[in-house]
């Protein structure tokens, strides 16, 4: 879980435009909105990993799932992603943004696991 996290949170800083064209119009700051969430990602992946803040580390990417989930959202219904394929690929990344959302529901289930585990448990 751990390496998930910090590397999708250090590709927010390294390639920070396509994360910026997901984010919802209505709000501010997308750049700055990037780079926080990326750097949330990155803590909280890192803090999985130490016994005693594994718990509350979950707990914290349970709430950053739930903030960020709009700009999933926002990538399904507006397309707001760009699409990398090509046209002939068109409805399979389409496709994809969709099944994008209830997939974040399993990774909110698996760190809710990890909130809730025993820090020996959760290895």
């Amino acid at each position: 879980m751990s390496l998930l996290y910090v590397a999708a949170g250090v590709l927010h800083f390294l390639a920070p435009k396509p994360f910026e064209r997901i984010v919802p119009r209505e709000l501010p700051a997308p750049r700055a909105l990037v780079y926080l969430s990326g750097l949330a990602e990155i803590a909280l992946g890192v803090g999985v990993l130490v016994p005693r803040t594994r718990r509350r580390s979950a707990k914290g990417l349970v709430l950053l799932l739930l903030a960020v989930f709009p700009a999933n959202v926002n990538m399904a219904v507006r397309d707001a992603g760009g699409n990398p394929l090509p046209e002939r690929a068109e409805g399979l990344y389409d496709a994809a943004l969709w099944l994008r959302l209830p997939l974040q529901g399993l990774l909110i289930a698996w760190a809710w696991w990890y909130a809730r585990a025993d820090p020996e448990d959760a290895e």
